[in-house]
């Protein structure tokens, strides 16, 4: 029994809670919206019928599907690191695949655009740029942070 003037358990001070898993989420968004104005960027771009003639004459389009879908795949695997209780390799597996997956609507979008359409190709690019930039972004956050491993 408590005494005189000792407060309730309810009342007492305990440990911390770790936090679950809306309030890990919301602390990451902010992570989160650089890939999300990215990927409104991809899908603004793909609805032009024409996007960067310049460039599109000079570079290869399946570098520059791999390119583009490098950066959002890195900049998944940085929201997705610094979610929180998600470990590296995981990361690495999840960026890719929604990169993959963002690139496959991509090019679903495109067969409706006027004078574009779905390649299959195209979407192997986006897979492959999608696998090299999570790759990099992975081991560059892991330098970042020398405590972490890819084993965590």
């Amino acid at each position: 029994m408590s005494g005189a003037g000792a407060p309730p358990a309810a009342a007492r001070p305990g440990p911390a809670a770790p936090p679950g898993p809306a309030r890990r989420a919301a602390a990451a968004l902010p992570w989160f919206l650089p890939a999300l104005a990215y990927a409104g960027l991809i899908f603004w771009l793909s609805h032009q019928p024409n996007p960067l003639p310049s460039l599109t004459a000079r570079v290869s389009d399946k570098l520059l599907h791999a390119a583009e879908y490098a950066g959002l795949a890195g900049l998944l695997a940085l929201g997705l690191v610094r979610l929180g209780g998600v470990a590296r390799r995981r990361a690495l597996v999840l960026c890719v695949a929604l990169a993959a997956a963002y690139g496959a609507t991509d090019e679903l979008h495109q067969a409706f655009v006027p004078n574009r359409d779905a390649s299959l190709l195209d979407w192997a690019s986006d897979s492959l740029g999608a696998l090299v930039g999570g790759i990099l972004a992975v081991r560059f956050l892991r330098r970042r942070d020398p405590e972490g491993s890819i084993r965590a």
